[in-house]
């Protein structure tokens, strides 16, 4: 695919839940190998941005594309990682009396037999990926439930990773964690951009996203109000558009800063 062609694109997303517009016009396009940042204020339409994409809620109107290729805005859930995505959402959608690799495994189950849970070949693939993360959080068996805040947020990214889908979406992937933990975060997502991944990031903490973006698309009110090289601006101006101190240009590009 060239590179000129976004690996993920939304133009004109609206969403409204009975009289309450979430979202009125959204646009960017996030492309492999890099890592696409979505800001904006609490209310911006984030997260439901990202619902959208991967089908837990209907869009309205508008188009999604897959390196060009038109996404059907009705697609459910269980649609989104045969067209190549894999998210993490921000409440991790961790089962927490399950084990790590039975977390890690959830919607892909490896079977033997064509209907036997092949449960050694779970365990070394979730061992696997671990190791390959650099991730310690003890035996691949141990339960999700007694795992630290920190420890789960990785747990829910490495599922995403053992996917290995083209396009990861991360929702708030630093969210209360410490220095540390945020700071293994973003050599995993960097590692992601490396393997040629389309990595979309939302996420609050400006300082992770000018340390590991390349792009910035703003959020405000449910629409994008412009969409940044992270190497061109400055948070001074990141923060002016989310606040709406500083409309975007009118020859800001909706989709995106296309190449």
């Amino acid at each position: 695919m060239s590179a000129t062609v976004p690996a993920l694109e939304l133009r004109g997303i609206q969403k409204s839940f009975g009289s309450v517009s979430a979202l009125s016009h959204v646009d960017f396009a996030a492309y492999a190998g890099e890592v696409h940042a979505i800001v904006g204020d609490n209310g911006a339409g984030k997260s439901t941005t990202i619902k959208i994409v991967t089908g837990i809620h209907r869009g309205d109107a508008g188009e999604i594309l897959i390196n060009g290729e038109p996404l059907a805005l009705r697609h459910g859930a269980a649609d989104s990682q045969d067209h190549g995505i894999a998210a993490v959402y921000q409440d991790l959608a961790l089962v927490e009396c399950l084990d790590i690799s039975s977390n890690m495994a959830l919607g892909n189950l490896p079977r033997k037999f064509r209907f036997l849970l092949d449960r050694g070949r779970m365990d070394r693939e979730a061992a696997k990926v671990l190791v390959e993360l650099k991730v310690r959080v003890g035996d691949v068996k141990t339960p999700v439930g007694l795992l630290s805040g920190g420890q789960r947020q990785v747990v829910a990214i490495a599922r995403a990773v053992r996917m290995d889908k083209p396009i990861v979406l991360l929702d708030e992937p630093t969210a209360a964690l410490g220095v540390q933990e945020s700071a293994h975060v973003g050599r995993i997502i960097n590692e992601l951009k490396s393997a040629g991944k389309a990595v979309i990031c939302v996420s609050h903490d400006l300082e992770f996203v000018f340390k590991h973006a390349d792009r910035i698309t703003v959020l405000r009110l449910g629409r994008s109000v412009g969409t940044r090289q992270v190497q061109d601006t400055s948070r001074d101006e990141i923060i002016s558009m989310i606040t709406g101190l500083a409309p975007a240009s009118p020859a800001d590009p909706e989709s995106g800063d296309p190449r």
